[in-house]
Formats: structure tokens, sequence, C-alpha cells
């Protein structure tokens, strides 16, 4: 059995920090994985912007609300769902994800928490588990399926490792030279025919020629 893992942001869905950044004006928000491979440092780097200029939960899920899924995104998932199974593994947060999650028909998604206190601050975050893409894919290899995984920046990179099969999607050219290993797609049309070539490829039972 075959299992398709996507990342969320700038696979499925617009980055949702670069959002938050262009409405608020603040350009040091628009800093991603693609851009500062450690994740402690980026998200220690947001949240001080965030309690710098008093932005709190409610402001941001406002920007997510008005985000719709990239061209063509919505099409492709329910393309994909309808030949293999489909978990998207995020470093996003349940709290900016349930909206996107609803215009995209409700794939299975792990990610994780924000800390918000009373005030609606966001005060901190609680990972599922450190480096959690990489773990689930193994544990989803760990019980007999072939994984395809997709990405697109620094943060996704074990994942791919970690996966029977992974894919560089529209990743910068600096992270394709770096990691020329993986397949590369610009487009969902690209990308859904790479895993269908992944999808054709299952090896044959025991015994059978």
């Amino acid at each position: 059995m075959e299992l398709v893992c996507l990342d969320l942001e700038g696979v499925l869905v617009p980055e949702i920090w670069i959002a938050v950044s262009e409405k608020t004006g603040i350009k040091e928000l628009r800093l991603t994985t693609r851009d500062i491979s450690d994740y402690d440092e980026l998200m220690a780097h947001r949240l001080g912007l965030l309690d710098s200029q008093n932005i709190r939960l409610k402001d941001i899920q406002e920007v997510i609300g008005k985000l719709t899924p990239l061209e063509g995104a919505l099409e492709f998932t329910r393309r994909l769902r309808s030949e293999t199974q489909l978990v998207i593994l995020s470093d996003t947060f349940e709290q900016f994800a349930a909206p996107l999650m609803r215009k995209l028909d409700f794939p299975t998604l792990f990610c994780n928490t924000l800390d918000v206190d009373k005030d609606d601050r966001i005060i901190g975050y609680t990972l599922r588990q450190p480096d959690g893409k990489r773990k689930a894919v193994e544990a989803f290899r760990s019980m007999g399926l072939r994984v395809f995984a997709a990405g697109d920046s620094y943060n996704d990179i074990t994942m791919l490792q970690a996966a029977d099969q992974g894919l560089l999607f529209r990743a910068p050219d600096s992270i394709k030279e770096e990691f020329p290993q993986f397949l590369a797609a610009e487009d969902h049309s690209a990308l859904l025919e790479g895993i269908r070539d992944f999808l054709c490829a299952r090896p044959m039972a025991a015994g059978k020629s």
C-alpha cells in the first residue's frame, strides 16, 4: 500500500507568514523555512515580532481566512485522493490550518499547536514532536507502507530523505542544488505525474513473476 505525504504551505496553500507580512507591512515576517533552516530560531524571530507589534492570534486568523488554495491545488488533491492515500505533514499550527483544510475538502493533517494566553497573545508553540515530519514518515514505513513525500523547504528535507521517494516542489534553486538527489516539479500536474510514476512502480509480491 502507498501513501503520499505533502507539506502544506508552498505546496497546496500560500505561505501564511508571507501573507501576514504583506497585510501588516512587517518585512521580517516574510522569512520562512526556505530562508532559515533552524525552525526554533525562525519561530523565536516570528514570536518576537508579533509581541513587539502587538499582533494577536485573531489578527493572523483574519488574514488566513482570506487565503485560498494555490491555483490547481484543490483539483490536484481531489484527483490524488481518488487514486491513493494522502496525509499532510506540516509545521503550521492547528489554529492556523482549520479554514485552509475546509477549502481543501479536509485532508488528514498532522501539525503543531500554538500556545495562546487569555489576551489572545501567541506566547509559544508546542511541537507534535521534534522532527515530526521525518518521524511520521518513518512510522508509516514501519507499518509496511511505501511513502512518497514532497515539500519545498529546508524543514521538509528529512521527510524526503526518510521516504521511499522524495520530491522538491517549487523549491528555491539553492535548495535544489544542495539536494540534487530529489526529483523536482514546478506545478501540480508534474507533481501528480511523479506520484503516479511512483504508484506504478509498486514492487511485486513475493513469489510472483
